[in-house]
């Protein structure tokens, strides 16, 4: 295994160094907000983005923006924030068997000892129940889908027990604030959104497999299941078949969703979205190795602005 050198005053071994957690959060509250991810916000935003894109989709496809749509942005953003790090709690404590085996996650703070899991349950339930304050401002459909995320949130962290595409788990439930979105703004699910969905599900794979290569020598020795560990080698090859589907899938759903109303500059600029969103992706693979964990969760960290991309342009679209 590779080995990580002791960090100090409970700090998380690939937590950003310097972080705001580390540096201003009350001593008291650190094992916590550790727990929930907050010293590495790039989950919270991985959650987000789907999100922001089924909101913008929503209000392109029926172009009527209003202003309940700020909340519903604003909501989203204290619920992926609130969601990631209930879900995070959730996957420590299912693994902390697991955690304190593994190089880069033994140092996180139910395997370091620094929060009980009777702790780490309390602290779940309270974001949980802050999130739901939130949604409950949504109309009853949005509510719905709300709730049923609860399902694959609650599957994610034994995925990797049974599948070698636990990734796939991981892009139901951190995509499905598209769908949320999509409803809390037009009041019922439609296929634009749908597609989305699955678009993000295609970009979770991407990121994720990436991610998942930092820790593929460990797993193997525990026994731990990944894309990663099944693509090896060839991981780059199937990185661009995902590449493609999320370009392919994205841009149907932009299509589905504008016409006919939108304009034809519009249904242009929001096309722009997906393309520009490819190639970025593309860009990546071109610095991809496998060997080297740091690249991997550089490359990783890479994806907040790959998914801000589509938003530039949805929101050129909402205004042209």
């Amino acid at each position: 295994m590779q080995g990580n050198a002791p960090t100090p005053d409970g700090q998380v071994a690939d937590a950003p160094r310097g972080n705001w957690v580390d540096r201003h959060a009350p001593a008291f509250s650190r094992p916590y907000l550790r727990l929930s991810r907050a010293d590495r916000p790039i989950g919270t935003w991985l959650l987000l983005l789907p999100c922001w894109w089924g909101l913008m989709l929503g209000m392109l496809s029926d172009q009527s923006p209003r202003w309940e749509d700020a909340w519903i942005a604003l909501g989203c953003g204290l619920g992926a924030w609130l969601m990631r790090g209930a879900g995070c709690t959730w996957n420590d404590i299912t693994d902390r068997d697991i955690d304190d085996k593994v190089a880069r996650t033994r140092s996180r703070p139910i395997p370091s000892g620094q929060v009980s899991v009777t702790g780490a349950l309390v602290w779940m339930c309270l974001q949980a129940l802050l999130a739901l304050c939130i949604l409950l401002t949504f109309n009853r459909a949005a509510i719905s889908l709300g709730v049923l995320a609860l399902l694959p949130v609650t599957i994610y962290p034994f995925a990797k027990r049974f599948t070698w595409w636990p990734q796939i788990f991981l892009g139901l439930a951190f995509n499905w604030g598209a769908l949320l979105a999509w409803t809390a703004h037009t009041g019922q699910l439609g296929w634009p959104a749908v597609l989305l969905y699955v678009a993000g599900i295609c970009w979770t794979l991407f990121y994720d497999t990436i991610y998942a290569h930092q820790d593929t020598e460990d797993d193997a020795l525990i026994g731990v299941k990944s894309t990663a560990r099944l693509f090896g080698a060839n991981t780059v090859h199937w990185l661009k078949y995902f590449l493609v589907g999320v370009v392919t899938l994205m841009a149907i759903a932009v299509i589905d969703g504008l016409m006919p109303k939108a304009s034809v500059l519009a249904l242009v600029l929001a096309l722009g979205g997906p393309w520009a969103m490819g190639w970025h992706m593309a860009w990546q693979l071109r610095g991809f190795d496998h060997t080297d964990s740091n690249r991997m969760l550089h490359l990783f960290r890479l994806n907040r602005d790959t998914g801000l991309i589509p938003l530039v342009f949805f929101a050129a679209a909402l205004f042209a």
